[in-house]
Order: structure tokens, then C-alpha cells, then sequence
């Protein structure tokens, strides 16, 4: 069965699910809000909504009494249509959680309309840091990494092997401005010094200026605090300027492997990277990342793609012991139980609402080293997650003070 007839079957949507029983409030509903055509729907979209209902299909139809029922909706990558849509799905649709939400603008305005209603929000996709920092809240999660957590993997391990002068090529919205603050923050308490740094628009084609004041820059390594496409569209411009031929060093700050998949291994081989999961790690990812390919036209899941799954079936756990679905109530649930699926061992939840989960450094490898589709990775170092996302590092969230 391909992807679509999967979620047509599996899935039914907001607008004719449910019946009497969502309107007395007697489902537990799920919202997968994605990008379902833009940059993001590689690492996320239709590929988040698969994760989902195969966490749901693993957990069981009910919860607590109550039928589980899952729908989705594509946000567009605009803060304003996340925020409006957020709305209709708590307000009018009763859905009780949403997961995923690509682009850090987006996230936080789904944050505080789920914080204004007790509701829950569970972040795979987005990345600042600031979702369990300043703007943390009693209903929010964040699932599977964040600026901070790659920083230290990627940042870190290249200041620490001598690539101490850093210049930054920066996405100019919330998520590449918190990339960098956290990278210059790992680079600066690592010994290097930050040079200098251009911000490009989102979504951009040409890199050529930009790249050029990173090469005149003399830094030994041009930081990418970017993503996607443009992530992507660096790496490949600078390939083409030589500039790693030259003797600087890129460093991708945040790639997946549908960039790598997208830039081909001739031209991403060596590239460095953090994520909280690879699809070959071990017998367990490899048995759910299987599973996840037979219904995304033999595609490798992200770990964006693995988080939802994650956090969808940590949810259902929490309802279940709780047994109530009232907002507050989960969430504290949801806090108080180790995360423990095939990608995370026995994580701790923070009263931020950061999941405590080890990371790991890869290089990507050469056409040679590798051994058939999507064997990208090769492991460099596990990030143990008191170093991935240390102590005293969500401390701007007030929650870290109250205990949630």
C-alpha cells in the first residue's frame, strides 16, 4: 500500500471524523500539523503523519476508554496560518495534543495558544531553544533535539579538534538566530572566537555573496546555521566555490538525512552532523525504520519522523496512567514517566518540557564507504544528553524554578 492510500485509509480527517463521540469529548485527538508541500515535508509532512498512526496502530484504538483518533493539517510554514489553525483544532475540533510543527516562528505561536488553553504541544520538528527556555510552558514538550543539543554535538566537537575561528552564514528568522547564539555560545566556552557572520533571507537560491564574505573571512570554519533547502544549497555552492578546498571547513549545524539523501554523498561526504537517531544505530531502529519505509516509498525515516511516533505513544501512555486526557493533568504524567521507546532510553521529561535524550556526532560517508540506499552515517561519538543539553541550561524557563 503506498503512502496515500495508507493515510486515506488510516487517517480520518478533522472534517468527517468522529461523529457524536468528538463532540461530547470522548476521543483522544491527535493533530500531526506539518509541512506537508514546502522545505520541510522531507523531514516532516506526510512522513510525521505515517509515525503517528503507527504509533497509534502499536498502542491500540483506545486510550483510557476512548477512541484515538488522528488527523493532520499543513501549516504552510507561516507563523499566522500555524496560530489560526492551532486555534480551530483546540477550540472547535477538540483535539487535546499536536505534534510536530516545523519552523521555530510557528511552534511558538502554536506554544502560547496551547499554554492560553491547557492544552498540549509536543515539538519535533522545531528547533529553538527557547520553546523550553523563555518560552517554556506547563503543556509544552520538546521532543527530539533542539539548537542547543546540536551545537553542543556539531560546534563543539570541531572547536575541540582545532577549528577554533568560526564565521556564521545565518537563516534570518527565530530558528537561525537561536542557532547561532547556541553555537557561538559552544564555540566561545570552547576556546574559539566568532569572527563575524551574514544573515541570508529563508528559502534562498543563491548563496554566492554570502559565501564569499565567509571565505574573506579568513575563519577556519564557515558555521551553517540554516536548514533544508538552504542548508543544502550552501553546502552545494560551496562545494562548487571550493571552498573546503581551500582549507576552510563547513560545518552544517543542522542537516537530515534527506539533505544528505537530496545533495548526494559525492558532494555532503565528510559533512559532520548531530541527530538523536539514525535508522542504522542498532536492532531496534532498524525493526521500526523498516516498518516506517514499506509505507513511505522506501524512504528512511528523519528523526524528526521517529520523535512523532515517540511522542505520540509517550502521550497515550500518559492518558493511560492518568486515565483522564485533561491537559494539565497528562502533562504532569507525561513528566513524571520515563520516555522509553526503540530511540530513546529511559529519558527524563524536564519540568521545561525538554526530554533528557542521549545525541550522536556522525560524518557522512564517501560513495566507497557506503554500502547501499540511505547507508549515510557513519558514527563518530556518542553526545551523552548531560552534555548534549546540560544542567542549567533551561534555566530562563521559570517552570526549572517550580518543578512544572
Amino acid at each position: 500500500m503506498n503512502k496515500w492510500a495508507y493515510l486515506c485509509v488510516a487517517l480520518p480527517m478533522a472534517f468527517g471524523a468522529g461523529g457524536v463521540a468528538a463532540q461530547t469529548g470522548e476521543e483522544v485527538k491527535i493533530g500531526v500539523m506539518t509541512d506537508m508541500n514546502g522545505p520541510d515535508s522531507d523531514l516532516g509532512g506526510p512522513g510525521s503523519v505515517i509515525a503517528a498512526q503507527l504509533a497509534i496502530d502499536d498502542f491500540g484504538p483506545t486510550v483510557a476508554g476512548r477512541k484515538i483518533v488522528l488527523i493532520s493539517g499543513d501549516h504552510q510554514r507561516k507563523p499566522d496560518v500555524a496560530s489560526a489553525l492551532s486555534m480551530r483544532w483546540y477550540d472547535n475540533e477538540n483535539v487535546d495534543m499536536i505534534v510536530d510543527i516545523p519552523l521555530s516562528s510557528a511552534a511558538l505561536a502554536v506554544q502560547e495558544n496551547a499554554r492560553s488553553r491547557k492544552k498540549i504541544v509536543v515539538f519535533s520538528a522545531a528547533a529553538t531553544s527557547d520553546l523550553t527556555g523563555k518560552a517554556c510552558s506547563p503543556t509544552g514538550f520538546h521532543w527530539t533535539y533542539d539548537t542547543k543539543a546540536v551545537a553542543n554535538g556539531t560546534a563543539a566537537a570541531i572547536t575541540k579538534a582545532g577549528g577554533k575561528s568560526w564565521f556564521f552564514l545565518t537563516s534570518d528568522y527565530a530558528f537561525g538566530h537561536a542557532l547561532q547564539r547556541d553555537a557561538e555560545s559552544v564555540v566561545k566556552a570552547n576556546g574559539g572566537t566568532v569572527v563575524g557572520n551574514v544573515r541570508h533571507p529563508v528559502s534562498n537560491l543563491d548563496f554566492s555573496s554570502f559565501l564569499l564574505q565567509a571565505q574573506n573571512s579568513k575563519a577556519q570554519v564557515i558555521g551553517l546555521a540554516n536548514s533544508v533547502n538552504d542548508t543544502a544549497n550552501s553546502i552545494r555552492q560551496a562545494n562548487e566555490f571550493g571552498i573546503q578546498a581551500g582549507g576552510q571547513n563547513v560545518a552544517a549545524l543542522l542537516a537530515f538525512i534527506t539533505d544528505i539523501n537530496s545533495l548526494g554523498l559525492q558532494v555532503a561526504k565528510g559533512t559532520r552532523l548531530t541527530e538523536s537517531f539514525y535508522w542504522d544505530l542498532n536492532d531496534g531502529t532498524r525493526a521500526w525504520s523498516a516498518r516506517f519505509s514499506k509505507l513511505h516509498n522506501g524512504r528512511a525515516p528523519t528523526m524528526t519522523q521517529a520523535g512523532v511516533y515517540s511522542a505520540v505513544t509517550h502521550y497515550l501512555k500518559a492518558i493511560a496512567a492518568a486515565n483522564s486526557k485533561d491537559g494539565m493533568t497528562v502533562a504532569q504524567k507525561m513528566r513524571d514517566l520515563p520516555v522509553k521507546d526503540f530511540m530513546t532510553d529511559n529519558a527524563k521529561v524536564w519540568p521545561s518540557g525538554w526530554v533528557e535524550r542521549d545525541f550522536y556526532l556522525f560524518e557522512v560517508k564517501t560513495p566507497a564507504e557506503s554500502k547501499g540506499p540511505w547507508d549515510y552515517y557513519k558514527l563518530v561519538s556518542k553526545v551523552p544528553a548531560a552534555v548534549a543539553h546540560p544542567a542549567g541550561s533551561d534555566d530562563a524557563c521559570p517552570l526549572m524554578k517550580t518543578g512544572g
